[in-house]
C-alpha cells in the first residue's frame, strides 16, 4: 500500500502543481483587462499588484510542492506549500462567496481539497 499511495501523491502533487503554476503565471504576465477576458474576475475587484501578489504565491507555492521534493533539500516546504495553497483557496472562496459567484467555488472547494490531501500526505501518511 505504501508505494500506491507514494505514485498517487506524486501525480496529484504534479498535476496540483501545473494547474497553481498555470494560473500563477497567467496572472504574472498578462494584464487586469486580459485577465478579465480570460474569465479570471479576480481582475475586476482587485488591484493589478494585488493580482501579482496572489501570482507570485501561486507560483511560489507550485514550486514548493515539486522542488523540495525532487531535490531532497528542505523537504518540509512540501507540506507548507500545500497547506499555505489551501489558505489562498479558502481566501478565493470567501471572496467569491461575497460575490456572490457561487459557480466558482465548486473548482476552489476541490483545490483545496487537493492542497489538504498533499499537505496531510506529506506530513503524516507518506512524507518526502
Amino acid at each position: 500500500m505504501g508505494v500506491c499511495v507514494e505514485v498517487v501523491l506524486w501525480i496529484v502533487t504534479i498535476l496540483a502543481a501545473a494547474v497553481f503554476g498555470c494560473t500563477g503565471i497567467a496572472k504574472l504576465s498578462r494584464s487586469s483587462s486580459e485577465l478579465s477576458a480570460r474569465g479570471f474576475t479576480i481582475a475586476e475587484n482587485f488591484s493589478p499588484a494585488a493580482v501579482k501578489a496572489i501570482g507570485v504565491a501561486e507560483v511560489a507555492g507550485a514550486l514548493g510542492l515539486l522542488l523540495p521534493a525532487l531535490t531532497g533539500i528542505a523537504r518540509f516546504l512540501v507540506p507548507t506549500a500545500a497547506f499555505g495553497l489551501a489558505a489562498l483557496m479558502v481566501g478565493a472562496m470567501v471572496v467569491h462567496i461575497r460575490r456572490n459567484e457561487y459557480s466558482s467555488l465548486a473548482l476552489n472547494l476541490a483545490l483545496l481539497a487537493v492542497a489538504l490531501f498533499v499537505g496531510i500526505g506529506r506530513l503524516g501518511v507518506a512524507p518526502i
